[in-house]
């Protein structure tokens, strides 16, 4: 369920509606580390396999110790980010599947360009299925390379397999990250909303139309005026002033 921002970052979305809140700044810190250590991963894997990069940027023990430091780095953002509430009530919406998402997932295998033949929550199926693969293809990642980096830890034949697995599966990664960058390309008020947390009324109830947002809350009653100080008296109340009177 969308979120109401606060009403000093809110601002007018289409026809003068309020903004809603989709993400909170902890769940955009989490993305943004993310990504930023999943680029730097790809970034030193190209430098490391090829070779017109490797040439470019030599370095290769440089590139090899930011690449397994990056790599190993990778699961810490979304564990810190499990100290959201909202970070982890969104981890339980994109791991569930409803009717809905198998409807959208009719729809755009039929290539069905009508809105209303694609219902979703606040995540389609597309986004469910994105996270779910990724969130795995990083944990095999990690297994394997840890294989890789500490040698002692297997046979060489269990080395031999998993630098076949994260080879071919660090390929199909960048693929799919690719195809999700371009989806975002194509989306400029979702970059929006992972970029200030507050999403168009009008976008989320085109896009996501099962993710209603909430009602607005009643605006605060202005604060009550001080009440003006007492004019002073004209009588002086001194005893000695009394007295010479």
């Amino acid at each position: 369920m969308l979120r109401r921002p606060d009403a000093r970052g809110a601002a007018a979305g289409t026809g003068g509606e309020l903004r809603v809140r989709r993400f909170t700044p902890a769940e955009r810190w989490t993305h943004r580390a993310t990504a930023a250590l999943m680029g730097i991963c790809a970034l030193t894997a190209g430098c490391l396999y090829l070779p017109f990069l490797a040439e470019l940027v030599g370095r290769r023990a440089l590139m090899v110790t930011v690449h397994e430091w990056s790599g190993l780095l990778l699961p810490v953002p979304v564990l810190l980010g499990l100290g959201s509430r909202a970070f982890r009530a969104d981890l339980g919406l994109l791991n569930r599947f409803g009717p809905h998402d198998r409807r959208w997932l009719r729809a755009v295998l039929r290539r069905d360009p009508r809105r209303s033949a694609r219902p979703a929550g606040k995540f389609n199926a597309g986004q469910k299925l994105y996270a779910s693969w990724i969130a795995g293809a990083v944990l095999v990642m990690l297994g394997t390379g840890l294989l890789m980096w500490f040698t002692g830890l297997a046979p060489l034949v269990w080395r031999t397999g998993a630098t076949f697995v994260h080879d071919w599966l660090a390929l199909a990664i960048g693929v799919v990250i690719a195809g999700h960058i371009r989806m975002a390309l194509t989306d400029p008020e979702s970059r929006r909303g992972l970029r200030t947390g507050t999403v168009d009324p009008a976008w989320a109830r085109q896009e996501h139309p099962l993710w209603q947002p909430e009602p607005p809350a009643p605006a605060a009653p202005p604060a009550p005026a001080a009440p003006p100080d007492p004019a002073p008296s004209s009588a002086s109340s001194h005893p000695e002033e009394r007295e010479r009177g």
